[in-house]
């Protein structure tokens, strides 16, 4: 089955930076959406970014410009560099991934990774 790993979390000051990753495993298909959620405390998990197959990314209008979201397919990872974070980024994110060749933020993701948690402060 399909398991998600996230690392890289952890505490950092207002216009610091963060990269967080996640290492996939058990993917079956060939074509995939992976990308980041975050869940800030008291608050509905919203979209932060998407990567497709081919690596075409889409962002959430708050993170754009100061986030990046890159991956490795040799090693079956991706990335999200988080620059100039504000107090508001403050979220555990959440690693996902799911079979499709066009990806967006409001589909539908199966695969969900334990989350990790940022803070920004």
């Amino acid at each position: 089955h399909v398991q998600l790993v996230e690392s890289g979390g952890g505490s950092v000051q207002a216009g610091g930076s963060l990269k967080i990753s996640c290492v996939a495993s058990g993917l079956t298909h060939s074509v995939y959406c992976m990308g980041w959620f975050r869940q800030a405390p008291g608050k509905e998990r919203v979209g932060v970014a998407t990567i497709d197959s081919s690596g075409y990314p889409n962002y959430a209008d708050s993170v754009k410009g100061r986030f990046t979201i890159s991956k490795d397919n040799a090693n079956n990872t991706v990335y999200l560099q988080m620059d100039n974070l504000d107090p508001q980024d403050t979220a555990v994110y959440y690693c996902v991934a799911e079979s499709g060749y066009i990806c967006t933020r409001s589909m539908n993701y199966n695969h969900w990774g334990q989350g990790t948690q940022v803070t920004v402060s």
